[in-house]
């Protein structure tokens, strides 16, 4: 738990590698402790169905087989699929901690969030998490600490520098438009973030709200 947090743009690759992660805790040991025959973990996916996350979870059960753990043998996995309803992941999270999992893997930053908050003891591992320090998931990036690690995308961490290449690449830049999901739970620090690199560029930031894939082309067509 004390070790560096990876960073990686492949969502595959993350899941894969998240699958290495959670395998490689002492899972026999905490289902000993639990006088279970296997361990068990939950899964808090972000979908509404095993169908809709079949390409990850192919590739999450992949990773358990490559470390020896094959499901319904030596490893047991409960998967709940709150459908991307704030309400479920929080119920789901909760329910996974009352099932008494030996570990919970948190596909999403919500499902992170709220297995946080159902546990303090139970062993979490988040897939992919754009600034899991301001969120209360680790202590640091270089020192998870507590009960929990992962993936970080560093999207806060990056947003200055995100900006400052563009003005290089730009030089004469003025004025930028980010495209924003409102119901991230990280829009509003990363927005953040980039307004005060903006300001010490002199460019004017612009967000610009997109929620649907139909939301789009009416969000280019305010930008030009």
């Amino acid at each position: 738990m004390e070790g560096p947090m990876v960073i990686t743009i492949a969502r595959r690759k993350f899941i894969a590698a998240l699958g290495g992660a959670a395998a490689s805790w002492p899972l026999a040991a905490h289902a000993q402790q639990s006088s279970r025959k296997i361990p068990i973990v939950g899964v808090l996916w972000h979908d509404a169905s095993a169908e809709a996350e079949e390409v990850y979870l192919s590739v999450l059960r992949k990773a358990f087989n490559d470390l020896g753990y094959i499901e319904g043998k030596n490893i047991e996995l409960k998967h709940r699929f709150p459908a991307e309803q704030p309400d479920r992941f929080r119920k789901f999270a909760q329910e996974l901690v009352e099932s008494n999992v030996d570990a919970i893997i948190a596909v999403s930053p919500l499902g992170a969030i709220e297995a946080k908050r159902a546990t303090g003891t139970i062993p979490i591992v988040f897939v992919i998490c754009p600034d899991p320090v301001s969120k209360g998931l680790v202590e640091s990036l270089a020192r998870p600490g507590g009960n929990a690690t992962g993936l970080s995308l560093m999207t806060v961490d990056l947003s200055g520098k995100r900006l400052a290449l563009l003005k290089e690449a730009v030089p004469n830049l003025s004025r930028v438009a980010v495209l924003v999901d409102p119901r991230d739970p990280f829009t509003q620090a990363t927005i953040k973030a980039h307004y005060a690199a903006a300001e010490l560029l002199g460019i004017s930031l612009w967000p610009v709200e997109v929620m649907t894939p139909d939301d789009i082309e009416r969000a280019f067509s305010k930008i030009a």
